[in-house]
């Protein structure tokens, strides 16, 4: 077993990545969790509101922010993971494609 924090053997200090699928990658990462946390949220608030039916006066206000929340953070992930792919799968390209064509 590998301690806590320590490297894998299949991952490679030697391969280089771009910065802008790097980038891509940690803002996926911040919206997926974004919209984890926030959909969590509006699920504990509605059950509050089911369940205890608080009755101050800022809980009508409060308890449907996280659904807003969730409703702005779901089109962003997608845009965002769909930029993710595109850029990863144009990286993944290889172009010694083309000597393989030729030769068949």
């Amino acid at each position: 077993m590998n301690a806590p924090g320590r490297r894998m053997p299949c991952s490679s200090p030697t391969r280089r990545h771009s910065p802008a699928p790097h980038r891509t990658t940690r803002a996926v990462q911040r919206t997926g969790r974004l919209l984890c946390w926030s959909l969590a949220a509006g699920m504990t608030t509605a059950a509050t509101d089911l369940l205890l039916a608080p009755r101050t006066p800022w809980w009508d206000t409060a308890w449907p922010l996280p659904w807003y929340l969730t409703c702005l953070s779901l089109p962003a992930w997608t845009v965002l993971r769909a930029r993710e792919k595109a850029a990863r799968r144009a990286s993944d390209e290889d172009p010694s494609q083309d000597g393989w064509d030729r030769a068949a």
